[in-house]
Order: structure tokens, then C-alpha cells, then sequence
């Protein structure tokens, strides 16, 4: 059996047919009141979103608002989100609903260390340089 995932209670084409009036009284209070405080960069987001709508176009939506809390107008877009060195690309899913666009494009990558060289360690120093 596939698992339907829901937010609140609503499925995903539920939430898509919502306003966002509708949508910011399901979510938590700290993320209301970001959508409601984003100024000029959030509204020339959405215009962005929905000017890529109208044109049907395929290629992600380009944004360094790592900020901007997913709306469910979102779901099924593309976005290339900012991590400060490239625009990592990132799917929109129901399970990211309420979550920030910074969240899915990590900005730091694993650290992966080699073994010590030589003076390294206190023993190291009977090592032969050459």
C-alpha cells in the first residue's frame, strides 16, 4: 500500500487548491509570522514562481533566499537554491511543507581527513624523512 502523506490532515492536492491566508493558519506561529514579515525579496520571488508558471518552463527557479518558508503552491517546482559557492537544485515535496529553502542546500560539506603525515604524532619522529 503507498503512503499518502498529509499535512494537518489535507493531501498534497488538497493543500495546492488552499490560499495562503488558508495555508498560514495551519502552520506553526514562528513560521506565519516570517511569511508575513519577508518583504520586497519574498514578493519578487512568488512574481518569479509565477511568471515560470505561466511560461511552463521547466528549469528551476534560481533564488539566494535560502529564508523563504515553502508554500503549497510550491510543490512539484524546481528551485537552484544558494549556498554561497553554487545553486544546489532541489525538488518540492509535500514532507518539505512549512520547512525553509536554506534547509535542503547545505552550506558546508563533510569533512573527509586522510591519515596523519609524517610529525604528525609524537612518534612519528623516528620516522625516516626520505
Amino acid at each position: 500500500m503507498p503512503r499518502v502523506y498529509t499535512f494537518r490532515g489535507k493531501t498534497g492536492e488538497q493543500l495546492k487548491k488552499l490560499t495562503t491566508e488558508q495555508y498560514l493558519q495551519m502552520i506553526t506561529s514562528r513560521q506565519r509570522r516570517a511569511v508575513k514579515r519577508m518583504g520586497l525579496e519574498y514578493k519578487q520571488l512568488i512574481t518569479k514562481i509565477s511568471e515560470a508558471e505561466k511560461e511552463g518552463s521547466t528549469k528551476p527557479i534560481r533564488t539566494q533566499i535560502r529564508e523563504a518558508v515553502i508554500l503549497p503552491a510550491w510543490i512539484g517546482k524546481r528551485f537552484a537554491v544558494h549556498t554561497g559557492k553554487e545553486y544546489k537544485d532541489i525538488i518540492i515535496t509535500e514532507e518539505m511543507l512549512g520547512h525553509r529553502l536554506g534547509e535542503f542546500a547545505h552550506t558546508t560539506k563533510r569533512v573527509q581527513h586522510s591519515a596523519p603525515g609524517i610529525r604528525a604524532t609524537r612518534g612519528s619522529k623516528f620516522l625516516a624523512v626520505k
